[in-house]
């Protein structure tokens, strides 16, 4: 006999949801999920492995369960006066906006975000037993300060998700909509910057929001500019309150002694790690050019990834794009699809196989 959930005491709340998770395919050319193609440099690669050699020797000890010099290294990489009491770190970014819905909602309470925006926001709502509120934006999936504080003052949630610049749209947010959504909110203010170094150089970060601001938190990765998705290490900046807050609902040395000795080691090499953003940069913003010259509708990215309209069929594209070895991302925006940007090699694949398409 097989056993299916129905089949299970599964939570009511869960029943008919699907798991959050790109397609995973052995193609040559793998553009779907956002990840920094360019591998981490060699002598970052040995300085990190060494690092965690060290660390391995000690593995018989639970690891500093405050991650005190991984902390001094992210507030030394954020800048902006960040101290260390200030900064919040977890198993990728993930898990630091489930510490913060653990602490901040749950059962009873609610959280917001403008949709089209990040799809594991909701799921992590709905995993804590909050719900789950959906703004709008605009026709080009813009959000205006004033339009954004009138939506968080009707909906009154306990967390707001400001995701800047947006995923999956790479819509730039603009500090006046922070500062306007914090001023109509009463809850915590999350701006997820998880794709803030691809942003210009010109850019204002929330960072520069946090000083009188308790409410407020700023979360980054690792994942993206510093090529470490596969160490999945995520972290915050915020007032030291609400790091107490998250210290509540951790897991005990949640951060494994590998994870802290790898990510301190790639702290310390940020220079040469995020030499590859302008690189990537380039090619994101290659891919926008040819997108409009073939007759697609690619919109403003500050992020490593180009969404595009004028898809007449989404997913017959995605799949004529598979069998040419070439793997984007479909978001469920009708018309739309999403492709990250790679290296100059892997940019021209995509787009030679796309022209290909529209000149079939």
């Amino acid at each position: 006999m097989t056993v299916t959930l129905d089949d299970l005491p599964l939570r009511d709340d869960l029943r008919g949801q699907k798991p959050y998770g790109a397609p995973q395919a052995p193609l040559p050319i793998a553009l779907n999920v956002n990840e920094n193609t360019h591998p981490i440099p060699p002598d970052v690669a040995d300085d990190i492995a060494e690092s965690v050699a060290k660390a391995v020797a000690g593995l018989n000890r639970y690891p500093d369960r405050e991650f005190t010099e991984l902390r001094e290294a992210f507030a030394s990489y954020l800048g902006h006066g960040i101290e260390p009491e200030q900064v919040w770190a977890a198993n990728g970014s993930n898990e630091v906006l489930q510490h913060l819905l653990q602490a901040f909602a749950g059962p009873g309470r609610t959280a917001f975000g403008f949709a089209p925006t990040y799809s594991m926001y909701s799921l992590l709502v709905r995993g804590v037993g909050s719900e789950w509120i959906a703004g709008t934006r605009g026709p080009r999936f813009e959000v205006t300060a004033d339009d954004a504080a009138r939506q968080v003052r009707d909906a009154d949630p306990d967390v707001v998700f400001l995701c800047a610049p947006n995923n999956p749209t790479g819509t730039p947010l603009s500090i006046d909509v922070i500062e306007s959504v914090y001023e109509a909110s009463r809850g915590i203010v999350i701006v997820d910057e998880a794709y803030f170094e691809f942003a210009p150089d010109d850019a204002t970060s929330a960072l520069a929001l946090l000083p009188g601001r308790e409410r407020l938190v700023v979360s980054r990765t690792m994942s993206k500019a510093f090529a470490f998705a596969g160490a999945r290490v995520g972290y915050l900046a915020a007032d030291p309150a609400v790091i107490d807050a998250l210290r509540l609902v951790r897991l005990p040395y949640h951060l494994s002694a590998v994870t802290q000795a790898a990510a301190t080691a790639a702290l310390r090499h940020s220079d040469e790690m995020l030499r590859t953003v302008d690189d990537i940069i380039v090619q994101r913003d290659r891919i926008s050019a040819t997108l409009e010259a073939l007759g697609y509708d690619p919109y403003p990215s500050w992020s490593n990834f180009v969404l595009f309209g004028g898809v007449d069929d989404p997913h017959e594209t995605w799949r004529r794009l598979y069998d040419r070895g070439v793997l984007v991302r479909e978001i469920g925006i009708p018309g739309h699809l999403r492709v990250s940007a790679g290296t100059a090699d892997e940019t021209t694949t995509f787009l030679d196989a796309l022209a290909s398409i529209r000149d079939a």
